[in-house]
């Protein structure tokens, strides 16, 4: 992954739409079923809309009918990192991108048990999809 990119929250504002600064700057959620990309099955990489690091593989994307894309892994160990998230009264693992730290959603351990048994639960707008990588 190349060097971690830090900006100012007005340069943030100034690159990324108001929904997407919500979602990755503020630790946003947008509506379920809302996304684009939670019905998008073209060959492709995920990337970071902040930054354009790639994240996620189409290849391990699947439908777990939650409302959100959902991975059962990230496309290398060194591509997101994890952190534990008490918001809302509620103990989960958050998942940032691990080049610019923006929120893109949350892992699950109720994901396909025959691959990884995770589910990563991300926020399309986090995403920007580059199809045919």
């Amino acid at each position: 992954m190349p060097d971690k990119i830090s900006k100012t929250e007005a340069q943030w504002r100034e690159q990324l739409t108001a929904e997407q600064y919500r979602i990755t700057r503020e630790h946003g959620t947008e509506a379920p079923f809302s996304g684009g990309y939670q019905v998008t099955d073209e060959h492709g990489i995920y990337h970071c809309v902040c930054c354009n690091a790639p994240l996620f593989e189409n290849e391990h994307k699947f439908d777990a009918g939650c409302g959100w894309p959902s991975f059962d892994r990230s496309l290398t160990h060194k591509s997101i990192e994890r952190r534990t998230d008490t918001s809302h009264g509620m103990h989960r693992t958050e998942v940032t991108c691990s080049r610019c730290d923006a929120h893109l959603g949350h892992v699950f351990p109720d994901g396909p048990r025959d691959t990884t048994g995770e589910r990563y639960c991300i926020n399309s707008v986090a995403l920007d999809f580059h199809a045919g990588e």
